[in-house]
C-alpha cells in the first residue's frame, strides 16, 4: 500500500512539475468560448479505460483525459465540472443537449458534423475477440456472411465498421461491457473494441482469443462544439504543447497505460 501511494505521489509530482513550467493564462475570448458558464464542463468517458479511470475513493477522474481537463481549466482560470459517461456514443449524444464544453473522443467524420477536433493526442487500436476455436484467424476474415460483430453503439469502432464492413452484421449495445456481455451470452462470432479492454476480456475468459494485429487505428483527440473558433484554435495549440512537453506521456505512465502511444505532432490550422 505504501509503495502504491509513493508511486502515485511520484507520478503526481511529475505531472505537477510539468504543469508548473507550462502554465499560462488563456485570453478572455477563449475563456468565454470554452467555459461560457464560468465553469469548464469536461466530458469524461469511463468506457475507454485507456484514457479515463474512476477513482475507487470517489475522487477526481484519473487518466490522461482528466489530467488534460484539469490543466486546461487551470489555464482558463475556471473551476472544472466532470460530466461522466460510460460510453463514447453517450458523450456525443449529450452534445445535442449542450451538456459539456469539451470532450475526449476519437476523430470521426460523423462526429465532425457537430464538433471541432484538435489533432490527436493518443493513438490506440481496435481489435476483435472471437471464440477460441473460431475459424476467423485474421481481421479480414471477420467481414464475411453470417458473422455477427458485437459493438458499443456510437463508439469510434462502430462508426468505422459501419462504413467498412460489407458482409458481416454489427450488433449494438449501449456500452463496451454490455457489448462484450452480449457477445458471450448470445454466442456471437466476434466482438470489436479498443484493444486493451479486448485483451483484458480474453485473459479473463479463456474460451475467447484476440485476433492478432488491428482492424483500425483510433486517434483520440479533444473536441468542442462547432462555432468556437478562438477556442478550438487554443485547444489545438494546447494539445500540441501537451504532447511536445511530455505531459501526455507522463499522464499515460502515471495511469499505467504503457501500450497507448502519444500521437505524432499535428500542424495547427
Amino acid at each position: 500500500m505504501i509503495k502504491a501511494l509513493a508511486s502515485f505521489a511520484f507520478a503526481f509530482s511529475v505531472l505537477s512539475c510539468t504543469t508548473g513550467v507550462m502554465a499560462q493564462n488563456a485570453p478572455p475570448n477563449v475563456v468565454k468560448e470554452l467555459a461560457p458558464s464560468g465553469t469548464l464542463r469536461a466530458a469524461i468517458n469511463f468506457g475507454n479505460t485507456v484514457l479515463a479511470q474512476r477513482d475507487p475513493a470517489g475522487g477526481v477522474p484519473r487518466g490522461v483525459s482528466g489530467d488534460l481537463a484539469r490543466e486546461l481549466a487551470k489555464r482558463l482560470g475556471t473551476p472544472i465540472e466532470y460530466v461522466t459517461f460510460d460510453a463514447a456514443g453517450k458523450v456525443f449524444e449529450a452534445l445535442k443537449a449542450g451538456a459539456w464544453d469539451i470532450a475526449f473522443m476519437a476523430i470521426d467524420p460523423v462526429r465532425s458534423e457537430g464538433l471541432e477536433f484538435t489533432g490527436p493526442y493518443v493513438v490506440i487500436e481496435g481489435a476483435y475477440a472471437v471464440p477460441v476455436n473460431s475459424a476467423l484467424k485474421t481481421n479480414e476474415d471477420v467481414d464475411r456472411e453470417g458473422v455477427r460483430i458485437a459493438v458499443a453503439r456510437g463508439s469510434a469502432y462502430d462508426l468505422y465498421l459501419t462504413r467498412a464492413i460489407k458482409q458481416a452484421k454489427l450488433v449494438r449495445e449501449p456500452s463496451g461491457p454490455e457489448a462484450l456481455a452480449m457477445f458471450q451470452r448470445d454466442k456471437l462470432e466476434a466482438a470489436a473494441g479498443v484493444k486493451q479492454p479486448i485483451i483484458a476480456f480474453a485473459k479473463e475468459h479463456p474460451e475467447f482469443r484476440v485476433i492478432p494485429g488491428r482492424f483500425m487505428v483510433i486517434e483520440q483527440a479533444m473536441g468542442t462544439p462547432k462555432g468556437r473558433e478562438a477556442g478550438v484554435r487554443y485547444l489545438r495549440e494546447f494539445i500540441e504543447e501537451m504532447k511536445a512537453s511530455g505531459f501526455v506521456a507522463n499522464a499515460l505512465k502515471a495511469s499505467n497505460q504503457p501500450d497507448a502511444a502519444v500521437a505524432p505532432p499535428t500542424p495547427v490550422k
